[in-house]
């Protein structure tokens, strides 16, 4: 992706009035950004957006005081080694990072470039962060909350599928923070009588195979888990959910808007917005060892109306009255 396309997408952040007022800094800063989608999914832009708006609005923009460079990783595992080397050769003034793969190649590659990250699940099991209230080194950032959370998936699955016995996971193994999602959903299975089936997300035919040799009938459901690769496949997933009329409860919104059934998770993109305020900061000289791993407060759901109709679920008015999102 030619870095030049992204700015030009940036349009007005770099030219908002609050930026104009800031502070002039006495030499250009770099700012390296590592994303885990492809450079033309739209989430990328979105977030890109959102942190370059929350930049601007405390007198960083572009091409007056800080400059951007970009790598995504598309949700393959093979260029996320590469892509982070090369950034870090940029020598760039900070870092800011998209999930648990893309830090923990990044720390690896650099025990000094300030590193912010967004929605990594568990820093602290994954050695990236010392304690959230103190992460020591030079990594903090913005974490989703925390493994048992994703018993809720589960939990809203039975509740718009009330017959169902059989979900399958459609996860990836390789991610530390997946693990301990998927715990989290088999302690509770068993109290809810649903069994489970592991799929995974790596690679697309691995998705076809794993949802077409489980899916038997109308007690079936499928629960996706975060992860890079479920989220470049997700039009995959929610093509194999409609063929097979199977509930599926997303990590997201944008999966809903896709065509998915329903979303429960955090906002990724405040999160950028918040990471914004922690680049903000250390550029002006704070330790990113002294600032605290916040975990997600804001939380969406969101159904997709149209998709319940296909399915013949009726949504519980409980849902449809908590909903953020209710798609037509």
């Amino acid at each position: 992706m030619r870095r030049r396309d992204f700015i030009a997408l940036l349009g007005g952040a770099a030219a908002c009035p609050i930026a104009a007022r800031g502070q002039q800094r006495s030499r250009m800063r770099r700012v390296g950004i590592f994303i885990d989608l492809a450079a033309d999914d739209p989430e990328s832009a979105r977030r890109i957006v959102a942190f370059a708006q929350r930049l601007a609005e405390l007198g960083w923009s572009e091409g007056r005081n800080v400059r951007f460079e970009f790598r995504f990783g598309a949700g393959d595992a093979a260029r996320f080694r590469g892509a982070a080397t090369e950034l870090v050769a940029l020598a760039p003034d900070i870092i800011l990072a998209h999930g648990g793969p893309m830090t923990g190649l990044l720390q690896q590659a650099t025990g000094t470039t300030p590193i912010v990250f967004v929605n990594t699940s568990d820093p602290v099991t994954a050695g990236y962060v010392a304690s959230l209230a103190r992460p020591g080194g030079n990594v903090t950032g913005f974490s989703p909350r925390e493994f048992g959370f994703a018993a809720k998936w589960l939990e809203l699955l039975k509740r718009i599928a009330p017959n169902l016995t059989r979900a399958a996971v459609i996860w990836d193994p390789s991610l530390v923070g997946t693990v301990g999602m998927v715990g989290a959903i088999q302690a509770v299975a068993p109290s809810l009588r649903v069994e489970l089936t592991a799929v995974d997300s790596r690679e697309p035919e691995a998705i076809e195979r794993g949802v077409t040799g489980f899916a038997r009938g109308a007690t079936d459901g499928l629960l996706v888990m975060p992860s890079p690769s479920a989220i470049v496949h997700r039009e995959t997933i929610v093509a194999i959910a409609a063929r097979y009329r199977l509930p599926a409860v997303y990590p997201y919104r944008f999966f809903v808007t896709s065509g998915g059934l329903i979303s429960y998770g955090n906002d990724v993109v405040d999160q950028y917005r918040q990471a914004a305020t922690y680049v903000d900061r250390i550029l002006k000289g704070e330790r990113p060892a002294d600032l605290p791993v916040q975990q997600a407060t804001k939380l969406e759901l969101a159904i997709n109306l149209k998709t319940a109709k296909a399915l013949g679920l009726t949504i519980p008015e409980t849902l449809l009255a908590t909903a953020d999102e209710l798609i037509q």
